[in-house]
């Protein structure tokens, strides 16, 4: 799984693109969502069980973890996945990003202690996020519909398929079961941990529950692979550029000395001279006109 900052950043996306679907709008007809009936109850289920079992359980672990070891955890976590996001880049020919990916892992694996401390991020060092599901994407695979999946929730056929082949390129997939399935709940109680904000948010965001998951599902996955860029800004980087639909501040336009030199246009040829524009008479004060 990914860190904080990803989660965060996925949340805040999620949160823009869906506020306004999810607000305005009650349950309406879905061209991605011809299984609706069965996705809802499939929802209802899954909801149930986060608000019963997974929700006590993730505060519970919050009140006795410090936070130090919660974000220990998830850096470990995080250097597990990009394991993973270092081959789907490879897959999608992102040669760059599966490079930066594999010296983030060597990084944080030696110096890092396994990945507990994040010190490729503090390098520079950027994480590129992938999974099998946008790899396929990428390679041309139809979304096909949208299915809540049990437990898992929300997905497509395609990422369906793709989290299911994901598990072979998760590096603890591969060690003894008893092992295996610790380090799987343990990493499904700090992800629930580092969400629990979203609960509050998804209460108050939300009069259907359902469309907002689902409409922000889609349109994250769809900005993921290059094709809503003009829906959701990027959250990652500040100084990456401002959003073309938010206007820039422009400048007024302040006259030029009348003391310094023009200055040469592109070409080599100086402007013409601007004519000099008469001070203005000042106003009489106050209680001075006749």
């Amino acid at each position: 799984m990914t860190g904080r900052s990803r989660i965060a950043s996925a949340l805040a996306a999620t949160a823009l693109s869906a506020l306004l679907a999810g607000c305005a709008s009650g349950p309406q007809a879905n061209p991605d969502d011809p299984l609706e009936p069965m996705n809802r109850v499939t929802f209802k289920v899954n909801d149930t069980v986060d608000e019963y079992v997974a929700v006590p359980i993730s505060k519970g672990y919050k009140a006795v973890t410090p936070e130090p070891v919660r974000q220990a955890v998830t850096n470990f976590y995080s250097n597990l996945a990009d394991v993973g996001n270092f081959a789907n880049n490879l897959l999608q020919g992102k040669g760059t990003a599966a490079a930066e990916t594999l010296m983030r892992v060597a990084i944080n694996s030696v110096l890092g202690i396994g990945g507990l401390i994040d010190i490729a991020t503090a390098a520079g060092i950027e994480r590129h996020s992938q999974d099998l599901g946008l790899t396929l994407g990428v390679w041309g695979f139809p979304q096909g519909p949208y299915i809540v999946l049990p437990l898992f929730g929300p997905s497509t056929v395609r990422d369906g398929i793709g989290l299911a082949g994901s598990f072979y390129l998760d590096p603890a997939h591969y060690l003894d079961p008893a092992w295996r399935n610790s380090l799987f709940a343990l990493n499904v109680v700090n992800v629930r941990t580092n969400l629990l904000g979203a609960t509050d948010l998804l209460s108050l965001a939300a009069l259907d529950k359902y469309s907002f998951v689902r409409d922000g599902y889609l349109q994250r996955r769809r900005y993921l692979l290059g094709q809503g860029g003009d829906d959701l800004p990027s959250y990652d980087d500040e100084d990456e550029g401002t959003p073309s639909d938010v206007p820039k501040r422009i400048k007024p336009d302040t006259p030029a000395s009348p003391d310094a030199p023009a200055k040469p246009d592109a070409d080599g040829a100086k402007p013409e001279a601007t004519p000099p524009v008469p001070a203005a008479t000042p106003a009489p004060a106050p209680g001075m006109a006749k």
